[in-house]
């Protein structure tokens, strides 16, 4: 009786003689989704212009306090691309120099937040009891209040800056991780190897960090790419608002707030930064997407 090949006895070009090892038949998910290498290339591109604004800027100067009222309002153009704003300071070269204050914040947010609420639920999840009751109702405390309200009222006590922005957003963001590593971990407590490694005598620390953050990394990886955009998206709507980065530091959502007083007119002076936000947001979308297929996991 002849038995079919399974997946693992073939390789990526169909071939037999070769099985895959668990991280190549994700890789081999991940290489084979379009979504999720759109979202890479878009995420690069988005850090490739940050990191070499001044070499991908058409006019750096436009990046500061300049002004050049010859060219205020001009239209998108081989010379602008993306047209230029009310005191004729190049767009595209703003929006670029944008990328860099928008990942500062993503990387400053998440930084904080991501291993903040880690820890957290890795604790609630793992010692139970009155450890569990105390953060876990700290974070339904926190999510019932609305993100944007807390900002707001936060950014509006403080100096609007980058760093009170960021401390706006962090004070919020990591209860979504706590939620989802407490669930991942009470999930994982029944485990066998949870079990050999208290019997083996191992610590509370070996264990939670050991043998239940490994498990959660997936997850992590792909919640923090998601949120990547979220982030973006949450740091424009203050600056939008008039509480995130001050002028005449390029910021996206300052920029979009600014450009809609000239709306229709000068419509590329909203649109353009606004399609930088959506294409930033894009990206990690895709990629998280992306990640979420390759490795199977559910955030």
């Amino acid at each position: 009786m002849s038995v079919s090949p399974s997946f693992d006895d073939l390789g990526p070009d169909g071939g037999r003689g070769r099985s895959l090892t668990s991280r190549q038949m994700a890789w081999y998910r991940f290489s084979r989704n379009p979504s999720a290498l759109i979202g890479t290339a878009i995420v690069v591109s988005v850090f490739i212009a940050a990191i070499f604004a001044p070499f991908i800027a058409t006019s750096p100067e436009s990046a500061g306090s300049h002004v050049d009222f010859v060219n205020r309002h001009s239209a998108p153009s081989w010379e602008f691309l993306f047209g230029t704003d009310n005191v004729g300071r190049d767009i595209f070269s703003r929006v670029v120099y944008g990328y860099r204050v928008s990942l500062g914040l993503v990387v400053g947010v998440l930084g904080v937040a991501v291993p903040f609420g880690v820890v957290l639920g890795l604790a609630a999840g793992y010692f139970g009891g009155r450890v569990e009751f105390a953060i876990m109702r700290l974070t339904d405390i926190m999510l019932a209040i609305p993100p944007l309200a807390m900002a707001l009222a936060i950014t509006a006590v403080l100096s609007p800056n980058l760093i009170n922005a960021m401390i706006a957003i962090t004070l919020l963001w990591w209860t979504w991780h706590t939620r989802l590593i407490y669930r991942i971990v009470k999930g994982q407590m029944a485990e066998d190897y949870v079990e050999a490694a208290k019997v083996a005598g191992a610590s509370h620390f070996h264990i939670m960090f050991r043998e239940l953050l490994p498990n959660c990394v997936p997850a992590i990886s792909v919640k923090t790419s998601l949120d990547a955009g979220f982030v973006i998206l949450f740091g424009a709507a203050l600056s939008f608002l008039g509480l995130g980065v001050a002028p005449p530091t390029p910021d996206l959502g300052t920029m979009v707030s600014t450009g809609s007083e000239y709306l229709p007119e000068f419509w590329w002076e909203a649109l353009m930064p606004g399609m930088a936000i959506l294409y930033a947001i894009l990206g990690f979308n895709l990629l998280g997407d992306g990640l979420r297929d390759m490795m199977d996991v559910e955030v």
